[in-house]
């Protein structure tokens, strides 16, 4: 059972194959280039690679408009250079995850163009079509201030197709059964050429019905179950990680009661709280969104994230909270996007201070889930905010200080690498911290394996435990008679903090299981004082806790 979910106790690494390592010098990534970092991967520890998506498109929408589901863009190489490199995964023991867009694909798809070609085209209801513009044309952008309609009149046809997203990225008609049953086939196709699974874009948009007449779309969530009998049938172990920024009552529907739906959840809720108790060094709101999620089937985890190649989206916290978080993060209106969001980076976010991105960084491994970590963050790059919506966030991989940062030999990169400040590659970059042992890349090596080594994270229940400060959170993870406990204090100033640990049998001791700061309680209770922004991860009783855990 542990082993088939292996997700429950993994940590995911998030790339772009056209931003991490170009091998040929066109100033693009590439998969040969993306094989021969698979060293590094393994040596950072990561169970499981997403990779952006890679199939190929235009390129308006950073791949997110397909034109041809079956295929690797050419600029990135061939369906044999990916077979080697999910070769090469598999050889390291790591998983790879791929993109899954299917609620759209781009208007250069032969799909789109047959069926704005010929009305009786097999493809025509493939796409969502009305004769004249719909009332609520201007509603549901996903792009406020960039996008201005859903509807878009087509030339050639004279009508009008629905589009969630860019104009240029019209809605597939999920709710018609030959598109699902084509949806099968993508996947059935990548799964067979090395695939563990797929992060499933905009499933929310994937699931709903469309059309003009639709006001108040309702889901179609027995869609989630018949992509994930497929997957079952086709690879027992392989996942759906859904993109599904839903308000927690809902969030079962996705997971399904008895966990046959979504294996994972991206935990947008969480996340939120989470900026809002960096912001305000008030951690309520937080343990509140970890209790509201707590609930889901025993097979169902949630992916936990900081930052991801989107804006981070505050668009579910309180106005007064989303407003601190602004003030904190994103003062600058060039720092905001789509009037609700943050397109930076998580290091200059934080003004590049290392106790903040490492607080930032532990209470991630450590909150209920599987960590999701994006590439450059564990070396702690920064942004281009020079460059268009999220572009400033997807700039190429700082390998080393040579020109371009290591990433192409070409004199013209797909976009630009930081260059200059703080966070330019002569002194942010890999090769420069694999030499210092204490620096973001070696630490985050040691917390990858710290998390690792503690499964009960992952698969254990938690307990909010107080300990009178709001801007303290402490957690306790119990699982097959072991707890792990972890604090974290998002105050600017040392403090000293007192709380019972709550645990039956060798309550008296906790092992520091990163820095050696044990404690031995007094009175019942563990006092320690916490330097600014501080952590600790301890275990209850010994290190021999792996003799005491329990089968079940």
């Amino acid at each position: 059972m542990i082993n088939d979910l292996w997700y429950k106790n993994a940590v995911v690494y998030c790339l772009s194959v056209e931003t991490f390592l170009d091998s040929n010098g066109d100033g693009v990534g590439d998969f040969q280039g993306l094989q021969r970092r698979l060293d590094y991967l393994a040596g950072l520890g990561v169970t499981a690679v997403w990779l952006m998506p890679f199939q190929t498109s235009p390129g308006r929408d950073d791949g997110y408009d397909v034109s041809d589901y079956y295929n690797v863009d050419p600029r990135y190489g061939t369906l044999g250079d990916f077979v080697e490199f999910t070769h090469g995964a598999k050889q390291r023991g790591i998983r790879v995850l791929i993109d899954l867009v299917v609620n759209h694909t781009s208007d250069e798809h032969l799909w789109f163009k047959q069926a704005c070609a010929d009305p009786n085209s097999r493809y025509r209801d493939w796409y969502v079509w009305s004769k004249t513009k719909p009332a609520n044309a201007d509603q549901g952008m996903v792009f406020p201030g960039v996008q201005k309609s859903t509807w878009t009149r087509d030339r050639q046809s004279g009508e009008y197709y629905f589009h969630r997203f860019y104009d240029f990225q019209p809605d597939l008609n999920t709710g018609n059964p030959l598109v699902q049953a084509e949806i099968l086939k993508i996947m059935g196709f990548w799964i067979q050429l090395g695939v563990s699974g797929f992060r499933m874009d905009a499933v929310p948009f994937v699931i709903a019905e469309k059309g003009a007449d639709v006001t108040k779309p309702k889901e179609q969530f027995d869609m989630l179950r018949t992509f994930r009998e497929f997957l079952q049938w086709r690879k027992g172990d392989s996942i759906i990680l859904a993109e599904a920024n839903v308000v927690p009552k809902e969030n079962l529907e996705y997971f399904g009661d008895d966990g046959d739906r979504m294996q994972m959840m991206f935990n947008f809720h969480v996340n939120q709280a989470l900026f809002y108790a960096m912001a305000s060094a008030d951690t309520r709101p937080l343990a509140k969104a970890m209790r509201d999620t707590e609930q889901r089937p025993e097979t169902g985890q949630w992916g936990v994230f900081l930052r991801n190649h989107d804006e981070l989206d505050l668009g579910r916290l309180t106005e007064s909270q989303r407003q601190t978080v602004f003030s904190a993060f994103g003062p600058d209106k060039n720092m905001q996007l789509y009037d609700r969001g943050i397109r930076r980076r998580l290091a200059p976010m934080l003004g590049g201070d290392i106790r903040r991105l490492k607080l930032a960084y532990s209470l991630m491994y450590s909150l209920p889930g599987t960590p999701v970590l994006r590439y450059g963050d564990e070396i702690g790059m920064g942004d281009d905010l020079s460059l268009p919506e999220r572009n400033c966030a997807r700039t190429p991989m700082q390998w080393s200080d040579e020109p371009q940062g290591g990433f192409t030999k070409s004199e013209k990169p797909v976009l630009p690498v930081i260059s200059e400040g703080p966070y330019g590659f002569d002194h942010v970059n890999v090769a420069f911290q694999r030499r210092d042992l204490d620096s973001m890349l070696n630490w985050t090596e040691r917390m990858i394996r710290a998390r690792k080594e503690a499964p009960e994270i992952g698969w254990g229940g938690f307990k909010v435990l107080t300990c009178g400060d709001p801007g303290v959170l402490i957690m306790r993870y119990e699982w097959r008679k072991n707890v792990v406990i972890t604090i974290h204090s998002f105050h600017d100033k040392p403090l000293e903090v007192s709380f019972a640990a709550n645990v039956d049998e060798d309550a008296g001791v906790l092992i520091d299981i990163l820095d050696g700061h044990d404690s031995c309680a007094k009175d019942g209770k563990h006092h320690m004082v916490l330097e600014p922004y501080g952590f600790r991860w301890y275990r209850a009783g010994g290190l021999d806790y792996l003799l005491k855990r329990s089968e079940v």
